[in-house]
């Protein structure tokens, strides 16, 4: 299995000049491997300083960002109907084997929502590695392509909308009251199912056991 990690520091200084970023800059995010904590490394650096930066180390992942002040942005609270970002960060810092599908398809999800944006892949030993970056905190999370067959897809959307609470007996509830609820876990009614135009109408037999005449 390969390490899934959140990486959450992200500087105001470029990592080679130490010169302060100001809002609108382009500058380097490069992701490299440290081989003294097993774990991955990221360092924000300067257009101006960039071909210095490759000169003295490789990394294993980079993309150009724009510098925007920091945001702090309050981590969700951990319930048992959690949000897709905070069920994302949960099972990338629990890093449990049995979650990676489930966090693919939630970067997935926050994909579409555009809360998260690709920036990079790459390929390892182990599969691809995706590389997403949280657009309001700039937070970098990596997550490993599994390649789901399409049967496996579907089947990995439905356990995820049930650990979001979309599921399960909610969804069966909302059945019930002729609801469901939509891939962002909103209610909405069900599209009432049209006529089968190839079946015959059947028509209510008379009461008091009369006959109607054509």
């Amino acid at each position: 299995m390969i390490q899934n990690w959140s990486i959450r520091s992200r500087s105001h200084h470029c990592a080679q000049s130490g010169r302060a970023f100001v809002e609108g800059d382009i500058f380097h995010t490069a992701i490299y491997f440290d081989p003294e904590t097993g774990g991955y490394l990221r360092r924000d650096v300067a257009l101006d300083a960039w071909k210095q930066e490759l000169s003295e180390r490789t990394p294993i992942a980079y993309w150009k960002t724009a510098y925007t002040p920091h945001v702090t942005e309050e981590r969700p609270e951990v319930t048992s109907k959690e949000s897709a970002m905070a069920l994302l960060q949960r099972f990338i810092e629990e890093d449990e084997p049995h979650t990676e599908n489930a966090r693919y398809i939630l970067a997935l999800m926050l994909e579409r929502k555009r809360i998260l944006s690709p920036t990079a892949s790459k390929e390892t030993e182990q599969g691809k590695v995706l590389f997403y970056e949280n657009k309001k905190t700039s937070e970098v999370y990596m997550v490993r392509d599994p390649e789901l067959r399409l049967d496996e897809l579907v089947q990995m959307q439905d356990e995820v909308a049930t650990l979001l609470g979309f599921g399960g007996p909610a969804a069966e509830a909302a059945k019930a009251v002729g609801m469901s609820f939509t891939p962002e876990g909103k209610l909405e009614k069900k599209a009432e199912a049209k006529p089968d135009p190839e079946t015959p109408a059947v028509t209510p037999e008379p009461e008091n056991g009369s006959t109607t005449e054509s």
